[in-house]
């Protein structure tokens, strides 16, 4: 195991329980093999811990413990989802939810890696070459740990991977797999590439919407992907939703959530649009909407045009609060760690006083119980959903 010594800055924050390893961080950290186990040292040779190296955005990989003593074998993996299923016992318990998170990376002390659950089966991500190097060991130490899956399926997302998605062991899972969150079915597609077809970590965002804030109401939902926000919140009592996405994926998937929860897609609409093309229109024949659902991806291409939430975000709330009718609900959401949560509330602000328009603050989320953050590492923290409410 090589030894890496880090800068006093780093130390610090790593000692406070910082995980993430970053490039500056170190006095010379010059060439590595990916999945190399390091021990971490202070400018005076004083132990820090443990971990690994692996590229992933802007670190270079994690520290695991901060036990001298303390191996990273297949005991330490057990140990983790161990720890992480007990946590989630909850979860599991409630018939009214059957996909949730069971490990999220750092937040349960291996970073680089999360698991989902879907009825039984469990979705590893895999993020950076190099803790994907140890992925044998770790799934032996998962099977061990946890040994009634249905199936295991791995999500391969470092950008040089050959590929995206690959069953691993059990059952394959059926398309689609239905799994409830609040009560609610939904159609997902576990073999298919990163995405499976819903986001978990805006499931009580999906409640809200069903529980209070749908009842009666019209709703735009923005880059809606598979209409989650729409089916939750027609699940309680919208009238109407529009679903409005560029991909044509987004048509027949919308259609099946809407079917597999005994609703009419008619009694909806669902357009393959530009998002920015669908508000110009709506603005053009003065629609109007009780609530806009803002959750753009961090970057998307379309054949117009290219956007990014850094630079296009304050613009795309100004064309929706265009939209948005008197004393209605803008629900606008952020999943990008490049952000912190004040960034993102200047940036709605902005966009509020560029329109001339005054509303306040109705409720904030962030990641739900069961996507466990490092409270040491804000970047883990990364969804930011601001509901706000126009008074004028």
């Amino acid at each position: 195991m090589r030894t890496l010594e880090v800068k006093t800055l780093a130390a610090n924050r790593l000692r406070k329980g910082y995980q993430a390893l970053e490039e500056y961080d170190f006095k010379a950290l010059g060439d590595f093999k990916e999945g190399e186990a390091v021990e971490i040292v202070d400018q005076q040779n004083k132990f820090i811990g443990k971990g690994y190296l692996g590229k992933e955005n802007r670190t270079v990989g994690w520290l695991l413990t901060a036990d001298k003593e303390e191996a990273i074998d297949s005991t330490f993996f057990d140990r983790q989802f161990r720890i992480a299923q007990r946590a989630r016992s909850a979860f599991y318990a409630d018939e009214s939810t059957t996909a949730f998170r069971l490990f999220n990376a750092d937040g349960d002390g291996i970073g680089g890696i999360t698991i989902d659950y879907y009825d039984g089966y469990y979705i590893f991500s895999w993020f950076n070459k190099g803790i994907y190097t140890r992925r044998e060991e770790i799934y032996q130490a998962f099977k061990v740990a946890i040994p009634d899956f249905k199936g295991i399926v791995e999500k391969v997302r470092f950008s040089d991977a050959t590929v995206a998605s690959r069953h691993i062991d059990g059952e394959v899972p059926p398309e689609p797999l239905i799994i409830k969150e609040n009560g609610i079915q939904y159609a997902t597609y576990i073999n298919e590439g990163w995405m499976t077809g819903i986001f978990l970590d805006q499931r009580n965002v999906r409640r809200k919407l069903m529980e209070d804030w749908g009842t009666g109401k019209t709703i735009l939902n923005t880059f809606s992907y598979t209409g989650a926000f729409s089916v939750a919140a027609a699940m309680g009592g919208a009238v109407k939703t529009v679903n409005v996405d560029a991909a044509n994926r987004s048509k027949a998937k919308t259609t099946e959530q809407f079917e597999i929860n005994g609703l009419n897609p008619d009694d909806h609409e669902i357009r393959v649009i530009d998002v920015f093309d669908y508000l110009d229109y709506a603005k053009k024949h003065e629609l109007k909407f009780d609530i806009v659902v803002l959750d753009p991806p961090t970057f998307a291409r379309t054949k117009k045009r290219t956007f990014s939430v850094e630079k296009d975000y304050v613009g795309l709330i100004q064309e929706a609060l265009a939209v948005l009718a008197d004393k209605g609900m803008l629900i606008a959401s952020s999943n990008t760690w490049k952000l912190d949560r004040d960034d993102f509330y200047e940036m709605v602000n902005e966009a509020l006083e560029n329109e001339n328009v005054d509303a306040y603050l109705l409720d904030e989320y962030r990641l739900p119980e069961d996507f466990k953050v490092n409270e040491q590492y804000p970047e883990s923290d990364y969804l930011k959903v601001m509901v706000l409410e126009k008074t004028n």
